[in-house]
């Protein structure tokens, strides 16, 4: 099968982002009336009963109409957990996203894996009932009982309906809405007919209806119990097809979830009328038409129609039409199946979760390509394969549906209470809603499956075929199928989430372990990673102590998702921490970081076989998102000063700072321009100076704070504002209430917190002094700073600190003009700083043995711990820090 022509031209364009909406799919196409009937049809109603209603008897007896009620109850449960599920992020990735949210990437992953399980194995079967009832339509029984004939016509059936799902999704409908309409007027009238006949004139299969066929206590076994709920969940699987076109729906957070409802509530009335008009009529016998001959167990409405309708005049035409409907129903079905196979595995794509051409959208039809035409190509394989093998492995394939079934629908429940967690105790609604009915369904999935898969199936003597495994024995075939299937997707799972997991730890390598303790602030920090599977990305924090007990507070953010991001984000982080070693102010620092992304963009982008643009395909033809990473970074960059109290900060993109007053609590967005982001060179930023209260509390943050409250940036403000007025807290538990109030659910982008409380040094422990430009206060000065260290108890330090100061003044005074200001510092450790007016840098070197001179800034550099020298509006600080012993005895 190839795509349809102008595929090479039209279909290059990939989904924009994996958010919901963001995709490139066609919106608002669907209204609730198609997406009903696309949920409705997606179960296939007429041939799930052709094909199950015989297989249910076999198992449960005369209680077959209670087996479907029953079987409805889980339906009904996770119909809505996918409503409000869908309500919260309308995604087609459906299941995978919501699991992926909730758990994390491998469990979503293996939630996306049991969706392709089902789709796939259930669109072997439509096509070989599909290529069967096209022979019979015909009269061509000879060509039915062919192999080689029917898998060529399904194979065919399974081509049109791939070509129909890729030529657009108002196509499918308008189908689905014909079809369907056929099918239900035709199964009302065959459970109608069959209903009057058994009442005036009822043949010799004949039973009365009975109240016990509604009593589940009377069915045989618990084994039985189990194997007909499977076989009814699979007549009822399918409706969730309506949820997954969301993003194609008008109202694509309320429509899907209501439809979804419906569907199983019409389907629910469908199948009980026709389970127990057939059954009336058919009987439970074991020969001719009842329905518990085996023989006629994978079709039960061929032999029905004719005894129903007759076989002459408008009789034998609605036998005919009978035929027509379960081939429609089939056909539909597998058009219906492809939908949410290829949406499933789009989504996929857009979160990196698959290969990235998976994700690509044709230009013209606005459907997925590569996914849609890729899956119909497996599903013909998959079909093809299992018709040379055995027709006795394609009948146990499609019993083992029933647990791919079980298992992502239980797992959608279980994610909708987990994602709803804690809006849990809101309200009643909410408790019920989004908790106790999901969570009971994803129970009652989760207890059919464990039975099933483990004690029903697994029995040797169950289904067409026994496999014997090592050291295990004969099991069933169907065990073998249904689990093997999802085994496989652990073993694939484990290799695609390689690299979630590599850049998860990457990332936390690269953000510091914990924040060292400062004496400018008090601080606390959280980072929260996106719930995707390429959710690591590139935001980052970090506090870096600068000299004279200042400190730097960095928040920033690289674009993109996975091991770029965090790579990026890494060196960056690391080139912002050697910068403000420098001493330089916000400004310029960001100046500098921005040479520091634009280089390194260049530079991943030709490694990568990009010309440097954004966005551009890399090696190998797959999208890289390098370069966009680094050419699109964000960053705020503040220092505080504890002694003025002075506060200093820029920023390129991202939001400015929030900033609560001590005294009043009120919260406050500093006026900061913006600045563009880095990595696109040339650009210049603003530096914005503030004077903060001891006690002012300051909170960074990274755009991904702002993206989950209804996608408003100024409700999630207004959120913030509230929860900073509290600012007495802890700063940890404000962290924590700040990303409970903004981030109730799982996030889209990651997000950096920052949250510190300034503090100001005592007076005390700060002296300073003002000399005139003369030699002779050369003298003052080593008596000032000795004066002030005997009062400090530091005499120890004296000689070492007359050195320094002394040198260090000297200088000053011979080299520049102007004022010298001095100031000493008591902190953990000693600084000691002299200001001048002059702006030339200072240079360490080694003296040779017939120079007079240089050599004072070796023995400052040999004396002090550390020494270093920034620059201000007027002049330059030279500065120097010694080690203070601790007092005896501590």
């Amino acid at each position: 099968m190839t795509p349809p022509s102008g595929y090479a031209e039209e279909a290059t364009a990939i989904a924009a982002g994996p958010g919901a909406g963001e995709k490139g799919l066609k919106a608002g196409a669907l209204g609730l009336a198609s997406s009903v009937a696309i949920g409705v049809a997606s179960t296939a109603p007429a041939y799930s009963l052709a094909a199950t209603l015989g297989l249910i008897v076999t198992r449960v007896g005369p209680q077959a109409p209670v087996i479907t009620m029953l079987a409805f109850i889980p339906m009904l449960l996770i119909a809505y957990a996918y409503r409000e599920l869908n309500a919260g992020d309308a995604d087609c990735g459906t299941t995978f996203t919501w699991a992926t949210r909730a758990f994390g990437p491998r469990i979503g992953w293996m939630g996306g894996w049991g969706i392709i399980v089902a789709d796939v194995i259930v669109m072997a079967n439509l096509a070989e009932i599909a290529g069967v009832y096209t022979y019979r339509l015909f009269g061509y029984e000879s060509l039915a009982d062919s192999r080689l004939w029917t898998t060529l016509a399904g194979v065919l059936w399974i081509a049109v309906m791939t070509a129909v799902s890729y030529v657009g999704i108002e196509i499918s409908a308008a189908l689905q809405r014909g079809l369907l309409t056929v099918e239900v007027v035709v199964l009302i009238l065959f459970a109608a007919t069959a209903m009057t006949k058994v009442c005036l004139d009822p043949p010799a299969t004949a039973i009365r209806i009975s109240a016990s066929w509604f009593n589940p206590l009377n069915v045989p076994s618990t084994e039985a119990l189990t194997a007909g709920l499977l076989a009814a969940v699979f007549i009822y699987w399918g409706w969730d097809t309506a949820v997954t076109v969301n993003e194609e729906t008008a109202d694509s957070t309320h429509i899907p979830g209501r439809a979804a409802v419906i569907s199983t509530v019409l389907l629910l009335i469908i199948y009980v009328a026709v389970a127990t008009s057939a059954q009336a009529f058919a009987g439970v016998g074991t020969e001719g038409i009842g329905l518990a001959n085996k023989e006629n167990a994978d079709d039960v409405l061929s032999d029905l129609g004719s005894a129903v309708f007759g076989d002459q005049g408008a009789g034998q035409f609605l036998t005919g039409l009978l035929i027509f409907m379960v081939v429609t129903s089939a056909a539909a079905s597998t058009q219906t199946t492809i939908l949410p196979l290829a949406r499933t595995v789009f989504s996929m794509a857009a979160h990196k979760a698959v290969p990235a051409h998976f994700a690509r959208v044709h230009r013209k039809y606005l459907t997925p390509t590569w996914s849609t035409v890729g899956m119909g190509l497996v599903s013909i394989a998959f079909y093809v394969l299992l018709s040379l093998i055995s027709r006795d492995v394609l009948a146990d394939s499609i019993e083992s549906v029933g647990l791919a079934i079980a298992f992502y629908y239980g797992l959608t429940g279980f994610a909708c209470v987990w994602y709803y967690r804690r809006v849990l105790t809101r309200s009643a609604k909410d408790f019920v809603c989004k908790g106790l009915l999901p969570g009971l369904g994803g129970l009652i999935m989760l207890s059919v499956f464990c039975y099933a898969g483990f004690h029903v199936y697994a029995d040797p003597d169950y289904g067409a075929t026994a496999i014997d495994l090592p050291l295990i024995g004969r099991t069933g075939g169907v065990a073998v199928v249904g689990l093997g299937a999802l085994l496989i997707g652990v073993v694939l799972m484990l290799v695609v989430t390689r690299e979630h997991t590599a850049a998860l730890k990457l990332q936390r390598s690269l953000l510091p372990r914990k924040l060292e303790p400062q004496t400018a602030v008090d601080a606390a920090s959280r980072y929260v990673p996106a719930d995707s599977r390429s959710g690591v990305g590139g935001d980052w924090f970090d506090l870096v102590p600068l000299s004279s007990t200042r400190v730097a507070l960095v928040v920033g953010n690289v674009r993109g998702h996975g091991l770029h991001a965090a790579a990026a984000m890494g060196l960056l982080r690391t080139s912002v921490r050697v910068l403000a070693r420098m001493d330089l102010p916000p400004d310029e620092l960001l100046s500098h970081l921005d040479d520091v992304a634009r280089q390194t963009f260049v530079e991943w982008a030709r490694e990568l076989g990009a010309d440097g643009t954004i966005g551009v395909n890399g090696a190998n033809g797959a999208r890289s998102d390098a370069g966009a990473d680094v050419a699109a970074v964000t960053c705020l960059y503040v220092v505080y000063d504890p002694v003025s109290g002075r506060c200093t900060m820029a920023r390129a993109g991202g939001w400015p700072p929030a900033v609560v007053d001590p005294g009043t609590g009120a919260v406050s967005f500093p006026d900061l321009p913006p600045g563009p982001p880095l990595g696109l060179g040339g650009q210049t930023f603003q530096n914005l100076e503030l004077q903060l209260p001891p006690g002012s509390l300051i909170a960074l943050f990274t755009d991904g704070l702002t993206h989950t409250v209804g996608h408003d940036p100024d409700e999630a403000l207004g959120r913030l504002a509230e929860t900073l007025a509290q600012h007495r807290r802890p700063l940890d538990q404000l962290c924590d209430l700040a990303l409970a109030r903004l981030l109730p659910g799982p996030v889209d982008d990651d997000v950096a917190v920052l949250l510190v409380r300034t503090r100001m040094l005592d007076e005390r422990h700060v002296a300073q002094w003002e000399l005139a430009a003369d030699p002779a206060m050369v003298a003052v000065a080593r008596a000032s700073v000795t004066g002030q260290l005997r009062a400090w108890g530091l005499d120890d330090l004296a000689f070492v600190t007359e050195l320094i100061v002394s040198e260090l003044v000297t200088n000053a005074i011979r080299y520049t003009d102007g004022p010298v200001h001095v100031r000493l510092i008591r902190n953990e450790n000693l600084i000691c700083e002299v200001s001048d007016t002059g702006h030339t840098s200072p240079h360490l070197r080694h003296a040779a043995t017939d120079e007079e001179g240089g050599r004072g800034l070796f023995l400052i550099a040999q004396m002090a711990y550390r020494w270093g020298t920034r620059y201000t509006a007027t002049g330059k600080t030279i500065w120097t820090e010694q080690v203070v012993a601790p007092p005896e005895g501590t």
